[in-house]
């Protein structure tokens, strides 16, 4: 294959109030505030993203927190990403869920599969994220969390589909996964590597409601690729057979293209390049309000109407 998919690059998803994410994110699950933005479609509403110090590919979670827009609580259901699932050392789960607990969280078994150990929690805005223990390579970021136990990266995103083969034409036959693991309802996929940070599970059922976007709910799952004209050829080759790509999009951070697959939930292509780094060093990531040169016309009206936040 001449455009190789590297492995998931981000999990983007829609938020409510704005500081009860950065306090969950920042405090209580000690990721990293890599860049502070906008929603490029809507300069009103902040894009948080999160991940480990330089925020590489792999390990990004990024939201819109679009509390008092009118924007309705989400359903989830076929059609979406249902849970986010990170990736933390070999025998950290005992401390996460103690940690999750004195902070109030409710903390569940995860829904079995395979040889994972899972557990299952909500966040403020329901969104359901998993963490699963096992070895990973990758460094965490050590803040609020001792790199002993801290969050490595992401492992994997689960989608929900009510008919698996349309789907898994498309991602191994067009992106290049490949199926590693099967159970009842449930199909692993993995690309480049059955490594954390380089597989979905795809959970198939027939009666799945279909989801709405909204509050509480995954937007959509991005994967990396390397090169920009390998990007354009694999756009060229999805058109060619019948889905629907957006041109390329500059996302300042990385390149974009946009699809949904036969089963409805929206993928994304990103590019590994620039990074976070282009418009602030390592140090400062963050810590300012970055705007693209589109924006930088209208900062101060934009400051004066995103909410107030605090976080150190």
């Amino acid at each position: 294959m001449s455009h190789p998919l590297l492995g998931l690059h981000h999990v983007t998803a829609t938020a409510a109030d704005a500081q009860d994410d950065l306090d969950f994110c920042l405090d209580l699950l000690g990721l990293r505030l890599v860049k502070k933005t906008v929603n490029f479609d809507n300069h009103n509403v902040y894009h948080f993203y999160y991940g480990d110090e330089r925020g590489a590919p792999g390990t990004i979670w990024t939201t819109f927190p679009y509390k008092g827009w009118g924007v309705p609580v989400g359903e989830k259901g076929a059609g979406q990403i249902i849970a986010t699932t990170f990736s933390v050392p070999p025998g950290s789960l005992p401390f996460w869920q103690a940690r999750l607990r004195e902070h109030g969280v409710n903390v569940a078994e995860g829904r079995a599969r395979f040889h994972d150990e899972v557990i299952a929690f909500r966040d403020p805005s329901d969104l359901i994220f998993e963490l699963v223990a096992g070895h990973d390579d990758r460094t965490g970021w050590d803040s609020t969390v001792d790199a002993a136990s801290a969050i490595r990266g992401l492992h994997s995103v689960t989608m929900v589909v009510r008919d698996p083969k349309p789907t898994l034409a498309v991602m191994t036959g067009l992106l290049g996964w490949q199926v590693v693991d099967e159970m009842d309802g449930r199909i692993r996929v993995a690309v480049n590597g059955n490594q954390p940070g380089h597989m979905i599970d795809i959970l198939h059922d027939a009666d799945a409601t279909p989801a709405k976007n909204g509050l509480g709910t995954v937007h959509h799952v991005a994967m990396a690729i390397a090169e920009e004209d390998q990007q354009l050829q694999l756009r060229e080759e999805l058109l060619a057979a019948g889905l629907k790509v957006t041109e390329v999009r500059d996302r300042q951070y990385f390149k974009s293209i946009y699809f949904r697959e036969p089963g409805g939930v929206l993928f994304e292509v990103a590019t590994m390049k620039p990074g976070f780094t282009v418009d602030e060093d390592l140090r400062s990531l963050g810590l300012d309000l970055k705007l693209p040169p589109w924006e930088e016309p209208h900062r101060s009206e934009i400051e004066t109407k995103l909410p107030a936040i605090d976080y150190a």
